[in-house]
This record gives structure tokens, C-alpha cells and sequence, in this order.
């Protein structure tokens, strides 16, 4: 009863206050080495849907708002239209969804996607740990996305792995850009375009790791503009309540 009180008092304060989310995926940036980043997961049904992060050999880490049904999941992937030697597909077991999310405001946008089998772990397929503390990130830390997906606004999806380098962006500074009644709760990153660049996340990678040094900090979530430096996408940020929660719907540390 406290659990679900408290999630329907948080999706009654935000419902609809953020704007309808989209997928998301690359926008510029630039082809990323072939299997240089073996935690990548795309996740398909007859195409990609949503990205994602090989977190343990059959656990796999994505957003919330990507409607896992009779879908796959392919790892070791640089091209996912094509057959590559090195890919593993597997069929999902089960897809477990935070139990306080809501669409519409995106908040508590995180999911767990079990695989039916574990990964064989080699220089192709990776898996990428949970970061041991939530420290915040300051504004102007360089971090970096990747995905499959459009290069531009209303493009096509890329075949190919693509990357790009984002910067954080204060979240008191980014709550005045969406503009009230907007929330940019302190479990949510914003991270966008540096200057007259235009790397960022579209449509087609939701669900996709948010990578700052060498540590998963965030999941790509939902933006409003594509490429623009003055409308920063907004990241799910690991908090220490989420990862604790993933700790206890995989049964905890390998």
C-alpha cells in the first residue's frame, strides 16, 4: 500500500506536466568503432525500438517507456540489419518496469529486461557495471551516447553504431528552459549540444547507456528538440533508490 500510495501521489503531481516523450537516438556525432562498445544492446521487434545496457550476462538495463512485447534483443551488434559473426540474439524472458513510472511525465523511466539465456562475455559483448555511488554530476561534464537511429530530425535510422560526445547542463538552468510546470526532478540529467554543435539524442536510442568517464550514469529518456544546444534531452539518472532496485529485481551483485 505505501509503495503504490506514494507512486500514484507522484504521478498525480507530475502527470502531463513534461511533454509527451519520444525515442531517441543519434543526432550527428560519427560512426563509432566496430564492437568498440560491447555493453550496447538494441532491442527490436521487426526493427530497433529502443537501445539499451548488458548490465549482467541476461539483465538488461533501458527505459521504461519502450514497450517490450514479443521482442528480441541483439548484442555485439555494429550493423543490425545485417547478420554479423559477432551478435547474440536472444528472446526476453521478462520485462520488469519500475513500479512508480508514469508515462506521461517519464518520471521513474527505467526497466529491466531479462534475457531467456546469459551472454557469452567476450571482446565482442561486454558487460557494463552499475556505478558503486550516485554522485551527481556538475554542469559542463563532458559524457558521451550512443545508438541506432535517425541522424537528424525525421531522418532514417542508422544501420550502424553511431556516437557523440554531450555535455551536462545545470538541472535548475534546464528546469527554466522546459519552463513551469515542467519538473526536473533530481533523479533526471540534462545533458545536450555543446555551443553551435548539434550531437545529441533522437529519435530511436530511448533506453540507451548515458556514459560520463567511464561510468553508466544515466538512461536516455525524453527531449523536446533534437540538435538543439538551447533544448537539452533529459537523462534517467542512476540514483542510489534505482540502483539499489535493480540490485533487488536481479538478485543482486554476480
Amino acid at each position: 500500500m505505501g509503495i503504490l500510495y506514494i507512486c500514484m501521489l507522484s504521478s498525480f503531481l507530475l502527470l502531463v506536466l513534461i511533454p509527451e516523450g519520444i525515442c531517441m537516438d543519434i543526432i550527428d556525432g560519427k560512426e563509432a568503432a566496430p564492437h568498440s562498445r560491447g555493453y550496447m544492446a538494441s532491442i527490436l521487434d521487426k526493427r530497433s525500438i529502443c537501445g539499451g545496457t548488458l548490465i549482467k550476462q541476461n539483465w538488461v538495463l533501458t527505459a521504461a517507456h519502450c514497450k517490450i512485447r514479443s521482442s528480441s534483443v541483439i548484442l555485439g551488434a555494429h550493423n543490425i540489419k545485417q547478420k554479423e559473426k559477432e551478435q547474440q540474439r536472444f528472446m526476453v524472458e521478462r520485462a520488469v518496469t519500475h513500479p512508480c513510472f508514469d508515462y506521461n511525465s517519464k518520471v521513474n523511466d527505467i526497466q529491466l529486461v531479462q534475457l531467456k539465456g546469459n551472454a557469452e562475455l567476450n571482446k565482442y559483448v561486454s558487460v557494463l557495471n552499475l556505478p558503486t555511488s550516485d554522485q551527481d554530476l556538475k554542469a559542463g561534464t563532458v559524457c558521451s551516447v550512443a545508438g541506432w537511429g535517425v541522424t537528424k530530425p525525421n531522418g532514417k535510422e542508422s544501420d550502424v553504431l553511431r556516437e557523440a560526445n554531450i555535455t551536462i547542463v545545470d538541472r535548475k538552468a534546464c528546469t527554466k528552459i522546459y519552463k513551469k510546470p515542467v519538473l526536473i526532478t533530481s533523479s533526471m540529467l540534462c545533458a545536450g549540444p555543446v555551443k553551435k554543435r548539434k550531437d545529441d539524442t533522437c529519435q530511436g536510442d530511448s533506453g540507451g547507456p548515458l556514459i560520463c568517464g567511464k561510468n553508466l550514469s544515466g538512461i536516455v529518456s525524453f527531449g523536446k528538440v533534437c540538435g538543439n544546444p538551447k533544448k537539452p534531452s533529459i537523462y534517467t539518472r542512476l540514483t542510489e533508490k534505482y540502483l539499489q532496485w535493480i540490485k533487488d529485481v536481479t538478485g543482486g551483485a554476480d
